[in-house]
């Protein structure tokens, strides 16, 4: 399930207030500058510190590649 466009250009993460970047077919989204990935639950994404997940350093190589191979644009900027 795609989140709405509307709310994307909102969501930025909770801790540093920046920008996240979708993965739709992933279903969350990544915040690179603290190397979290927010799951997205039934449509809803859950924006909560606690439950989000660290990627690992080899992930977050693979994550900073598909955001640029695959053209993923912030969240805004």
């Amino acid at each position: 399930m795609s989140l709405d466009a509307k709310l994307l250009e909102i969501l930025a993460c909770p801790q540093d207030k920046g920008a996240l970047y979708y993965f739709s077919a992933d279903g969350f989204l990544y915040n690179p500058r603290l190397a979290r990935k927010y799951l997205v639950r039934d449509g809803i994404p859950v924006m909560l510190i606690d439950e989000a997940v660290a990627a690992s350093a080899d992930e977050q190589a693979l994550l900073q590649q598909r955001i640029h191979d695959e053209k993923i644009a912030p969240t805004f900027s």
